[in-house]
């Protein structure tokens, strides 16, 4: 499907970001990146992924923190995206015990940006990041978007718990549709240095133990980037719509009677342990790992699982790489990209 006018992506340095834009260019897209490509993680492979970005016909790069409130309102008013892919924000679990403030401003002040800007262009479509840690304490798997997500465990969950919140209300009050997609634990080429993969990665190859926290008992949905990508421009090409079988009586959490929004997850609808997902990277480096096993960190949850029922009947959504293949690619990648 072909979009009218610009898109507008915001984190396109970013794992995610990248990924989406080089897709969209792909079909033929014209696409306005903002990356403030701050120091969260090396900034090199940042600038790597930028520069692949604006090789490509129909790329414009703007380096914009999203909560400079000026610098924001001056693109929308010089570029007009009438559809937004928001994926910009400050990332990691873990990283919100240390520094809570940085995930106020980027992730909710620079929301606001977001919706304000989308409110100023009348926007068809706006599709955003949100994530399965907003399920927080709940332990009822697989995780729905039909449960609540009242008891968030990190900063960083609550604040994308906020941004579901703030996009409801402009939704209702504005009218653009607004779609937010919860990810669970994205992997692949490009990814991030701070997840488990890259991490173990570099140390299996280094010769260093690998943390392996929750004692190794630990479960994830870990979904491979191309699935995400496709869940992410099928949202965008698939806007949000009131339901009609909304009753405020007993609310559906993930739709709405009043507004054009709507909760989705994307994940693989299923889980692995984590020591098989050591065991298929051992496999692909042709190493063996050496385990510092070690207790649950705050923040983290023991287990999580995507049910993709909506998902899939919204998007047509079916995720379809397993581990073997996705871990296998990024060894790919790594190696090719460090000459390791």
């Amino acid at each position: 499907m072909s979009i009218a006018g610009p898109v507008l992506v915001t984190g396109s340095a970013g794992f995610i970001g990248f990924h989406t834009a080089r897709q969209l260019l792909a079909r033929g897209e014209t696409v306005i990146g903002v990356d403030n490509l701050n120091a969260y993680y090396d900034p090199a492979l940042k600038q790597a992924r930028l520069e692949v970005l604006q090789a490509l016909p129909g790329y414009h790069h703007s380096t914009l923190d999203l909560a400079d409130r000026a610098g924001m309102r001056d693109l929308f008013c010089e570029h007009v995206p009438r559809r937004i892919v928001h994926l910009g924000a400050q990332a990691g679990v873990r990283y919100s015990l240390e520094n809570p403030e940085s995930y106020v401003d980027s992730n909710v002040v620079g929301f606001l940006t977001i919706l304000e800007g989308a409110r100023s262009v009348q926007a068809e479509n706006l599709v955003f990041a949100s994530t399965s840690s907003a399920f927080g304490a709940n332990g009822a798997l697989p995780f729905s978007v039909r449960q609540g997500v009242a008891h968030p465990l990190t900063v960083y969950a609550a604040t994308k718990i906020a941004n579901e919140a703030m996009a409801h209300s402009y939704a209702h009050l504005f009218g653009f549709p607004s779609t937010a997609l919860r990810f669970f634990t994205v992997y692949g080429p490009w990814g991030r240095p701070d997840m488990a993969l890259f991490k173990f990665t570099r140390a299996i190859l280094d010769g260093q133990p690998i943390d392996v926290y929750g004692h190794g008992e630990m479960e994830r949905d870990f979904t491979y980037i191309d699935d995400i990508v496709t869940g992410v421009i099928g949202a965008l090409d698939r806007p949000a719509a009131v339901d009609p079988h909304w009753d405020a009586n007993a609310p559906n959490p993930s739709t709405s009677g009043v507004a054009p929004w709507r909760v989705l997850n994307l994940g693989a609808g299923r889980r692995e342990t984590l020591m098989r997902y050591i065991e298929v990277l051992e496999e692909a480096l042709g190493r063996k790992a050496v385990l510092n096993l070690m207790p649950l960190q705050d923040g983290d949850v023991s287990r999580t699982e995507a049910d993709v029922t909506e998902t899939t009947a919204a998007l047509g959504y079916a995720p379809s790489t397993p581990i073997e293949v996705g871990v296998r690619r990024f060894v790919e990648w790594y190696r090719d990209f460090y000459g390791v």
